[in-house]
């Protein structure tokens, strides 16, 4: 039975899964490209989907933890759902492409495709099964001030980043695929 947790669990949960996100399409983009570039539209170390792709799979799917393939179906479906509504909605609020899947096998206007999705399921099924109970170990072994000193600090820097990315958004070179219309 999951039990009630506070918001430093799930703050530090985000930022786990978004640092994590952001280093893994960082390499991703090294390996192919030969060049690190800061990637996603934040100038911190984060990509806030995979934050919030994480968060939604623990809470819709925790208790699914030793049903592996059906976790991998459910992560599949929900983080290309989510991975589709993201795309939809920063174009249509800055007008840019930060991805685009076009020449992928099984893509859906550009906004996901099918691999994506395999690797999508492949992640939700490492976090749920593997690192999300090794996470809660760790969570219940740290104190309550440093796990809420942390989690505040992380949030307040995401904040002041959220806020200048508003106005400013991060982009370029590596970074966005597609100017759909010029400022």
């Amino acid at each position: 039975m999951k039990r009630k947790r506070n918001f430093d669990f799930y703050a530090l949960l985000f930022f786990l899964l978004a640092f994590t996100g952001w280093v893994w399409e960082a390499l991703l983009y090294l390996v192919s490209e030969h060049r690190w570039v800061n990637r996603g539209i934040y100038r911190g170390p984060w990509l806030p989907i995979y934050g919030v792709g994480g968060i939604l799979l623990y809470l819709l799917l925790y208790r699914q933890r030793r049903r592996p393939f059906l976790v991998f179906l459910l992560s599949a479906s929900l983080c290309s759902a989510l991975e589709y509504f993201g795309s939809w909605w920063l174009e249509t609020v800055w007008k840019i492409r930060w991805w685009d899947y076009s020449g992928h096998f099984m893509n859906l206007h550009g906004r996901i495709c099918l691999t994506g999705g395999l690797v999508f399921g492949l992640g939700g099924t490492l976090l749920i099964c593997l690192v999300l109970p090794r996470f809660e170990a760790l969570y219940d072994r740290l104190s309550v001030r440093w796990r809420l000193s942390v989690s505040l600090l992380l949030t307040a820097v995401f904040v002041i980043d959220a806020a200048y990315t508003a106005m400013h958004p991060h982009m370029g070179s590596g970074i966005t695929t597609l100017r759909l219309h010029v400022f």
